[in-house]
């Protein structure tokens, strides 16, 4: 699934690892996909937003006022006239203006996190729904953690640009437009004069684009890639130690983290590179000030000058200029980093399931469980094909016995009635509709699966249980367990139904687990019922009590049982012997020995070994 990739800086014994889906591509700034990111504002266009703009304007237009009051007002007229009484209405005219950009900063501030904390739980909550009704083939070409990393950590890098950077970005705008146009009216040649070095910076700064949103998108993937390891560490734990390689699995992370840190290091240093810009820009615009702004000081406003006060207010509006075109470059570097997660969340949301529901699909209503294969023919992908159009039927009530080696198509059966694949060609059917034209929850309510590998989620066993029929009592739940023969071992626990299991359940043996699943799976009461080596893991005393279920569990249920134990299939109603994605033979445990064919062949070989033992 991984290829290798070995590199000059890793030492010989360690292997990098990189996911072909997980790559970071050269395109220009995408404005339709900055647009589409904003489309999530909408739900509060006509609450927060227009509340949180209103507070931006009332404190901008404040910034704005005061160095005006206070060049061209106090000192152009008050002081220079001695106004005493002008002044004290200046100053507390000016306290009050403060005093309002202070209460519009604060609900600014109060109205746009609220804003940017819904909009990524908006966006966090469609990204993981969408992910949740993707087919089986989305999640075969991704490790968990490459896909852990776009609903966590990608998503969360939007949030400084939804909580600052939109507001952030209003305001400085309206400042910065605000500023030029009163630079302008109070000196035209100063004003000139001192923004000569904006085209300059304006070229600089682009140039620094492309380059610095490159480095935030190998920031993305290398995170992806690091928590696609740490992942898979924390689940081969047990396999880790038991063959030693601690040593080795360290040093693996070691060269992935020191990855991460250097591609984070460089990403942040070129984003880095805008800031002391700014300081030398302002520098600069300085030294015209006072340069040239003292010649016109001594020309005087009968020759073209300017007064004292305009002075002042050039020097107050100067340092307000590079301040927001400061923040201007720190919001950009926010919509580089928006922008590279962006494109990786859009990725999957734009992903579509390889198993699509029709628009007018139709509903199973009692279903009966009459399984139709037609000349159905099913590939991976195109160099394998798993099904060579194979024909049979299951019928309503029987149990259905698929045998053969490893990849002889019993899984993909299995897969293809669950609909989590499509076939590639033919058809299945159920109860005579064809799958394609039903829809997906209608089926699978219908359907219960017990795998090998049980799935055991946190939370109680009480709740395990239930999640195959969320509405049921405890009662049910326990007659459930009761049944498979799991209420002995549950009520032995220290909180019986009501003990705290983690995740895949480590505290429970591997046939305590599949018990638990029988539970789930006779709670939900499906019409189809698939065991897919259910009962490989676990000891033949648990089996026993398995088989005294599975009489109760099977009755009047659609059974298909997946088996290499062939011992467990003896009852079955039909036998479906498959070689190579192709059936070899059929028929009952009797019929098929009598044959002496792969079958008789299968369980000679099992009971040599059994002998053996």
């Amino acid at each position: 699934m991984a290829k290798q990739l070995n590199t000059k800086q890793e030492s010989p014994h360690l292997k990098r690892f990189y996911y072909p889906l997980d790559r970071a591509v050269e395109k220009p700034f995408n404005w339709t996909q900055m647009l589409r990111l904003l489309k999530y504002l909408k739900p509060y266009t006509k609450t927060l937003l227009p509340g949180a703009m209103i507070a931006m304007l009332i404190s901008t237009m404040v910034r704005l006022a005061v160095p005006i009051l206070i060049g061209r007002v106090a000192i152009d007229v008050a002081i220079a006239n001695e106004d005493v009484t002008m002044l004290t209405y200046l100053i507390i005219g000016i306290s009050l203006l403060y005093l309002l950009s202070y209460l519009g900063n604060m609900y600014r501030i109060k109205w746009i996190n609220i804003l940017g904390q819904k909009v990524i739980y908006d966006l966090r909550e469609t990204l993981f729904s969408h992910v949740q009704r993707l087919s089986h083939n989305f999640f075969d070409k991704r490790s968990a953690g490459s896909i852990l990393v776009r609903i966590l950590n990608d998503v969360n890098s939007l949030q400084e640009l939804f909580t600052n950077g939109i507001i952030n970005l209003l305001m400085d705008v309206v400042m910065l437009l605000g500023i030029i146009v009163i630079l302008f009216v109070l000196s035209p040649p100063l004003a000139m004069a001192v923004l000569v070095i904006l085209p300059i910076m304006f070229y600089i700064s682009t140039k620094l684009r492309r380059n610095i949103r490159r480095s935030w998108q190998d920031v993305r993937i290398q995170k992806s890639r690091l928590n696609s390891h740490l992942n898979e560490s924390m689940q081969g734990i047990r396999i880790t130690q038991s063959f030693s390689q601690e040593k080795e699995n360290t040093e693996y992370f070691d060269g992935v983290n020191t990855d991460n840190f250097e591609k984070e290091r460089l990403a942040m240093k070129k984003s880095a590179y805008f800031g002391p810009f700014v300081e030398m820009s302002n520098a600069i615009g300085t030294v015209i000030l006072i340069s040239y702004g003292a010649h016109l000081l001594l020309l005087g406003p009968e020759n073209g000058g300017i007064q004292i006060g305009t002075f002042v207010s050039f020097a107050f509006f100067l340092g307000m200029f590079w301040e927001p075109i400061s923040r201007l470059g720190q919001i950009y570097n926010q919509l580089l980093v928006a922008m590279a997660s962006s494109e990786r969340i859009f990725e999957f949301l734009d992903e579509q399931p390889n198993v699509e529901e029709k628009d007018n699909a139709k509903e199973f209503t009692n279903m009966k469980g009459h399984i139709e294969f037609d000349r159905v023919q099913f590939s991976y992908d195109d160099d394998r094909v798993a099904l060579h159009e194979i024909s049979l039927e299951m019928k309503p009530g029987e149990t259905v016995a698929l045998v053969g080696h490893t990849g002889s198509g019993k899984s993909t059966i299995a897969n293809l009635i669950s609909r989590f694949y499509d076939p590639t060609k033919g058809s299945v059917k159920i109860d005579g509709n064809d799958l394609r034209d039903m829809k997906l929850d209608s089926l699978r309510n219908n359907i219960s699966v017990v795998l090998q590998d049980t799935f055991i989620f946190s939370g109680t066993i009480m709740e395990n249980i239930r999640f195959g029929r969320p509405g049921a009592t405890d009662e049910e739940v326990m007659d459930a367990a009761k049944v498979v023969g799991a209420h002995d071992f549950i009520t032995k626990l220290a909180d019986g139904y009501y003990t705290e299991v983690e995740e895949r359940g480590n505290i429970l043996s591997a046939g305590e687990r599949q018990l638990l699943s029988f539970a789930r799976a006779l709670l939900a009461d499906p019409k189809i019922l698939i065991l897919d080596e259910a009962t490989a893991s676990i000891d033949t005393e648990t089996e026993v009590k398995i088989q005294n279920a599975l009489q109760k569990l099977l009755k009047g249920r659609t059974a298909i049982m997946i088996a290499h134990r062939l011992s467990t299939i003896r009852e079955s109603d039909n036998i479906i012997v498959l070689e190579h994605g192709r059936i070899l033979e059929q028929g009952n445990h009797d019929e098929l020995m009598h044959q002496k064919g792969e079958y008789f062949d299968l369980v000679k070989s099992q009971f040599q070994m059994l002998d053996a033992l």
